[in-house]
């Protein structure tokens, strides 16, 4: 066969085989299948591109000794100085705020529970996600309705010791909902006795009569209860936003509530994401977690236009997961886990943690960097790493002249 003629498919996987099995992982390996098998290539092209495959995986392989924390924190902490501390607007969506740049940063890596801003970005079934009528049809069953926002107003009417609701009917049709709606919700009303019914004057207002005296003192208490009432819509989402992305229709959600929106018909949850880390944990697991915990801290960086390697995330997002749950970088997650008295103690709160370690007679082996920094011994990192002891004695050439 002349250089020039093309490998059959079975020739390329066995060429591939033969250059990388052993030398590189079997993900990276499959990989590198699936790709050249693409493609028309000659002999010397093929060995090319896998010389260059191994060369540029040795290249970007970390040496043994490595310091990679404290390259991974200087390399995300010294561009985090640079960073902005306003809160956005969403890209082509005025209505919604999302805080980005240092804030939303120290919310990650802090852990907290629920974002100051938190969004939802729900994804289609293909039987919904080309009509915009169809979106709107599962936007309204996710965006949570409450009676404040389709009542034009609240009466009270002492005399006939009444509430009358009025609507908007403008309002009514933009969400969705319909008079009916609003008086099954106003049923459950359970403070006192209560009748509801459609007024016969109005069709748009609801007159709510208690059988007990109205209280005025508690008025303005009831009257905050009977709007903030839920006609329908998924708990936390406060305004779905229809967006079109490339050939679908996207909902963008003020709000997350991941096991909620998965029930509805028509939501793609294989797609849906939230950006609230500790409750993608909480339904979809920790490597769920960790993926979005990369991705949301790179999608800060990338949005303050700063270059950091993704790699020194990701070690970040595996220190926060190694456990099985998310853990904020601190003294009550991975900071305070430490092994070491002397770097726990570095790093905050110094008396305590040496009061309680000498209480507790605990003792420290000094096997990381900043404890042993404090002690003035050599950090184990590099050359330091390697404990070798060369006894020259030994190599000495044994005398035959009995020592004289």
């Amino acid at each position: 066969m002349s250089g020039e003629e093309y490998l059959s498919q079975e020739e390329v996987l066995k060429i591939v085989d033969e250059r990388l099995s052993g030398v590189l992982p079997l993900r990276i390996v499959q990989e590198v299948k699936d790709t050249v098998t693409k493609y028309r290539l000659t002999r010397e092209e093929l060995h090319k591109i896998l010389d260059l495959i191994v060369e540029e995986y040795f290249e970007n392989t970390v040496d043994p000794g490595e310091a990679v924390g404290a390259v991974a924190a200087q390399s995300i902490g010294e561009p985090s100085t640079q960073m902005t501390l306003r809160t956005f607007h969403y890209a082509g969506v005025r209505e919604l705020n999302v805080t980005l740049g240092l804030p939303r940063l120290i919310e990650l890596v802090d852990a907290k529970k629920t974002p100051s801003t938190p969004l939802m970005f729900v994804y289609l079934t293909d039987e919904y996600k080309r009509s915009r009528e169809k979106a709107i049809e599962v936007a309204r069953k996710i965006e949570m309705t409450l009676i404040e926002n389709v009542a034009k107003g609240i009466d009270v009417d002492l005399l006939s010791n009444s509430i009358i609701v009025e609507l908007d009917e403008v309002m009514l049709r933009d969400k969705g909902v319909t008079v009916e709606m609003v008086k099954k919700t106003l049923e459950k009303l359970r403070s006192k006795k209560a009748k509801v019914e459609i007024s016969p004057e109005n069709p748009n207002s609801i007159i709510i009569t208690f059988e007990e005296p109205l209280d005025i003192s508690k008025l303005e208490k009831l009257r905050e209860r009977i709007l903030k009432m839920k006609i329908k819509g998924v708990k936390g989402i406060k305004r779905v936003i229809i967006q079109h992305r490339g050939d679908e229709y996207v909902l963008i959600c003020d709000g997350s509530n991941l096991p909620a929106v998965f029930k509805i018909p028509g939501v793609n949850y294989r797609r849906t994401r939230s950006n609230n880390i500790k409750e993608t944990e909480e339904v979809l697991g920790i490597e769920a977690a960790r993926a979005l915990l990369i991705e949301e801290i790179m999608d800060v960086l990338e949005e303050q236009g700063l270059d950091v390697d993704i790699r020194h995330v990701m070690l970040v997002a595996d220190m926060m997961t190694r456990t099985g749950t998310v853990k904020q970088i601190g003294r009550h997650g991975v900071s305070g886990e430490k092994g070491s008295v002397l770097a726990k103690a570095a790093f905050e709160i110094t008396i305590k943690q040496l009061t309680d370690a000498a209480v507790r007679g605990e003792v420290d082996p000094l096997q990381g960097v900043a404890e042993n920094v404090i002690v003035g011994k050599y950090i184990p990192v590099g050359t330091a790493r390697v404990r070798l002891i060369y006894n020259p004695l030994e190599q000495l050439p044994r005398r035959t002249d009995g020592g004289k």
